[in-house]
């Protein structure tokens, strides 16, 4: 994983759920099957939105994201292509699932100001910045350590391959 990440920005309100991101029709349809979810992404809020990503994009969130259940709507998210998700405050199951698959998430007040749909963003995740390259902006906010447990599974790709890592050393 690289410490720096690049991508268009796709905006979405308060309180998106993780019903909201993945719709439960989708695991009927085609189980717990993550790339063929990943089609399914965001479709209650935005159909057809998923035909629109492109892989590194980044998704921006207003208040509470990922609330609601335990679903793991993270996982659909990563293999839909998403490199990032940046919100105004983020769920803690929502955010120790998107960590434990290797999807980063960072919480930035005010962020929904920093942007509109379709920038194109710069974030660091150890130093804590992000620059919107589309008008110049740069935010401050909480790191990611690099030596931090969080920062160790998400360089393994996510906490399945961080522990096989650790048990093969």
């Amino acid at each position: 994983m690289s410490f720096n990440i690049r991508g268009r920005a796709w905006k979405f309100g308060d309180n998106i759920s993780t019903d909201l991101i993945m719709p439960s029709f989708a695991y009927m349809k085609v189980g717990h099957n993550y790339k063929k979810l990943a089609k399914y992404v965001m479709y209650t809020n935005r159909p057809n939105w998923t035909e629109k990503v492109e892989r590194g994009d980044i998704i921006i969130g207003g208040k509470n994201f990922g609330c609601g259940s335990s679903r793991p709507a993270a996982g659909p998210l990563k293999a839909l292509g998403i490199s990032c998700i940046i919100a105004e405050s983020i769920s803690r199951i929502f955010f120790r699932n998107s960590i434990s698959l290797g999807l980063p998430v960072l919480e930035a007040p005010n962020i929904q100001r920093f942007c509109v749909e379709n920038d194109i963003l710069e974030v660091t995740l150890v130093k804590g910045t992000i620059k919107n390259l589309s008008t110049g902006k740069k935010m401050k906010i909480k790191p990611i350590p690099k030596n931090s447990p969080p920062m160790q599974i998400l360089e393994a790709g996510g906490l399945s391959a961080f522990l096989k890592e650790e048990i093969l050393q």
